[in-house]
């Protein structure tokens, strides 16, 4: 952090703390940036958005097709669940 040099100019001290200090503000933005909850949740929702519809807009049926298939099977399986428990 400082030079090392005990004999530094005072002006050139003072010019390196206000370095280290913009530097250190710079930081301390881009941390409190990325834990806001409302950012958090914007990039949550655009990762899960991305896995289903790519940059030009188009879904991705390579993702959309197992996701909405995992669910009819579900569905089918507690329909087919609750049919046999009232047997």
């Amino acid at each position: 952090m400082a030079s090392g040099n005990e004999n530094a100019n005072p002006n050139e001290l003072v010019d390196e703390i206000d370095v280290i200090r913009e530097r250190l503000a710079g930081t301390v933005d881009a941390l409190v940036d990325r834990t806001n909850p409302k950012n958090i949740a914007r990039r949550n929702v655009e990762a899960v958005k991305a896995k289903f519809v790519d940059s030009s807009g188009s879904p991705r049926f390579e993702t959309i097709v197992p996701v909405v298939g995992g669910v009819v099977a579900f569905i089918a399986l507690v329909v087919v669940a609750r049919k046999v428990m009232k047997d």
